[in-house]
């Protein structure tokens, strides 16, 4: 395990690291996950394996440490995973990053450009969401106050998630989790979607081939974005299909700057 203090208070964030050439890659998890669980196999299956591969838990998620006291907005995601890819030597590292991992992959590429070489979303988020009470996404623990979340709305969560993602959210601290929550509802300014268009490096979106057209996919294609539809699988498509997760990041990785 690796870490790097990444706050001036000196919370760490921390890594799971495997070895490989020294051509960097970073994985980055989504809302109350962590990436040695999501992303272990991909890093070494076939298509992708042989780079040296940063599994990396965000503050407040997995390993890492979770600070009350952080603000746990997009920027301040961005900027502590920035810390720790310097701390890393991890510079112009193909990042690899999955829901809200990929809204902040997106910031880290606009606020710290020399630490992003390649871009592979998986179903990321690329808009705000307004709160919607009794869901189980972003949007559904954006719609409790601070306070009925930690009173005891996390619990609800906890219930409607299901067993399979409260195995990884259970592990984030809970202020840490609605706080990221309710950031990535509300997303940044400008919005996700259009920084990713302004970026100028290789970059894909990986989604569901179930979930029918990403919207706005035309423009994100006239912009150099890779838009590419994976069959068999829903969110996660790292998990329940790997082997065409790593053919279509393999293709996205290989794809040269517009």
């Amino acid at each position: 395990m690796h870490s790097a203090i990444v706050t001036p208070e000196g919370d760490r964030i921390r890594w799971v690291e495997l070895p490989g050439a020294d051509a960097p890659r970073v994985y980055l998890h989504g809302l109350g996950s962590t990436s040695p669980a999501y992303f272990a196999a991909s890093a070494v299956h076939p298509l992708l394996a042989g780079r040296r591969s940063l599994l990396l838990d965000m503050l407040g998620h997995g390993h890492s440490d979770r600070p009350e006291t952080f603000p746990y907005t997009l920027e301040a995601h961005a900027d502590a995973v920035a810390e720790a890819m310097t701390a890393a030597g991890a510079e112009g590292a193909e990042v690899i990053a999955h829901s809200m991992g990929g809204a902040v992959a997106i910031v880290l590429a606009a606020r710290h450009p020399r630490l992003v070489s390649r871009l592979v979303l998986v179903d990321a988020n690329l808009d705000p969401q307004p709160p919607t009470p009794g869901t189980a996404g972003s949007s559904g623990l954006a719609s409790y106050t601070e306070e009925e979340f930690l009173a005891g709305g996390w619990a609800e969560v906890r219930d409607r998630v299901g067993a399979h993602w409260w195995s990884t959210m259970r592990l984030a601290g809970r202020t840490a989790l609605y706080r990221s929550a309710v950031n990535l509802a509300a997303g940044t300014t400008p919005t996700m979607r259009e920084l990713l268009l302004e970026l100028r490096i290789p970059r894909g979106f990986l989604l569901p081939e179930q979930d029918g057209p990403l919207a706005g996919a035309e423009a994100l294609e006239a912009a150099g974005v890779a838009v590419v539809a994976v069959p068999d699988c829903g969110h996660n498509i790292m998990l329940d299909n790997p082997e065409g997760f790593a053919r279509a990041t393999a293709g996205v990785l290989a794809r040269e700057a517009v």
